[in-house]
């Protein structure tokens, strides 16, 4: 490489050297295992939460193109109707990813001057689309409601107060009761973004609002459709004229390709199948799990189909991966950025996929990995 391009290498070096380098690596899926090099693992990272995932694509010409200027497929709005529906909204918008939801809406409603209080844990997604946002931001302690309310207090024209409803790496829920009682209380309007609660928790897989009693105090939902419903892409769901300033103003709605149709028919597809079955194994499933890792010495405050092995070193996180993984498990050690440093972890991702003959295998590699690096 030319010596102008040293600092690249440089600063490789140091991932390097902090046990923070990542690679891709080929891969296939099928059920509950996943296949690297020819070894078959099971999978215990995957957020095909309800085993939704295995589609088939029927031939659909896609329009490459944004909605607002090749026009808009007829099943947009089926899908987003029924999206609206299922959150108790008026409207919907659909985007091509999640990460692309939050981005697009966020950045959009707080204003200059307003305040954005967002949870210290929330996904980088949220935090990005904060960033892009003109309003003040607060950051508060992880579902710390007197310290939210602390910051609430400040004088701001409008205040918005964004959330994940399950956390993506410590699985627990968001104080979402409290939340709603303080947005009462001081006025403010609440983001949820729901990614891994939706079509997961709560009746019918309504989300994590709806699981803990206050869906109908939400005024922002954002979402996947890549999670839960093992389709692809995200969506907003709101009152009528937020999801109509998105279209106006949104720019990665925009200034983007829509999602293509036949992905909205996968999305269509899954929402009329029968998860409801799915969804009851799912959380059989975390039960089994929760318990299992318990009994063997793990300490498990996750209440949701994500459960973190907390490691703590970088290195050791790296090794307990490696041990899981020359012993049939695959479970992704999770490292800074995503998490503060020395706040290393083993990701669990529970799925309807598992069977029981798969956790109790799964739970014997862990009770001999916790005694190999003295985690329990």
């Amino acid at each position: 490489m030319k010596p102008r391009f040293n600092f690249i290498n440089a600063r490789l070096a140091e991932i390097k050297r902090s046990n923070l380098y990542r690679n891709l690596f080929d891969n296939k899926v099928s059920g509950p295992y996943i296949f690297i090099k020819g070894k078959k693992l099971v999978n215990l990272s995957s957020n095909d939460y309800l085993g939704l995932g295995r589609t088939k694509i029927t031939s659909m010409q896609v329009q490459s193109s944004s909605r607002l200027v090749a026009g808009n497929d007829a099943l947009f709005k089926k899908l987003e109707s029924k999206l609206a529906r299922h959150k108790y909204q008026e409207a919907a918008l659909t985007f091509p990813t999640g990460y692309m939801a939050n981005l697009g809406i966020v950045s959009i409603l707080p204003q200059k001057n307003d305040l954005i209080l967002s949870d210290e844990l929330n996904h980088a997604s949220i935090i990005d689309s904060c960033r892009l946002s003109r309003a003040k931001k607060a950051i508060y302690k992880h579902n710390n409601m007197q310290d939210l309310e602390k910051k609430l207090r400040k004088d701001r024209r409008r205040k918005f107060i964004v959330t994940e409803g399950i956390f993506s790496m410590n699985g627990d829920f968001s104080k979402l009761k409290e939340i709603s009682e303080l947005c009462k209380k001081y006025n403010a309007f609440l983001i949820l973004d729901d990614a891994h609660g939706d079509f997961v928790a709560g009746t019918d897989g309504q989300g994590s609002a709806e699981y803990l009693g206050v869906s109908k105090k939400i005024d922002v939902y954002i979402s996947s459709l890549s999670k839960g419903l093992g389709a692809f892409g995200g969506y907003v769901a709101s009152k009528k004229e937020i999801i109509e300033l998105a279209i106006n103003t949104s720019r990665p709605f925009i200034y983007t390709s829509a999602l293509p149709n036949f992905l909205v028919q996968v999305s269509l597809d899954k929402i009329s199948s029968n998860r409801e079955q799915k969804r009851i194994k799912l959380w059989k499933n975390i039960s089994m799990m929760r318990k299992g890792l318990e009994s063997i010495g793990y300490k498990v405050g996750s209440q949701s189909q994500i459960i973190p092995v907390i490691i703590g070193d970088e290195k050791k996180a790296i090794e307990f991966g490696q041990y899981l993984s020359s012993n049939g498990i695959f479970a992704q050690p999770i490292r800074y950025p995503t998490v503060e440093l020395g706040a290393a972890r083993i990701r669990i991702s529970v799925t309807s996929w598992l069977t029981g003959d798969t956790i109790t295998r799964s739970l014997d590699v862990f009770e001999k990995a916790g005694k190999k690096f003295k985690i329990t």
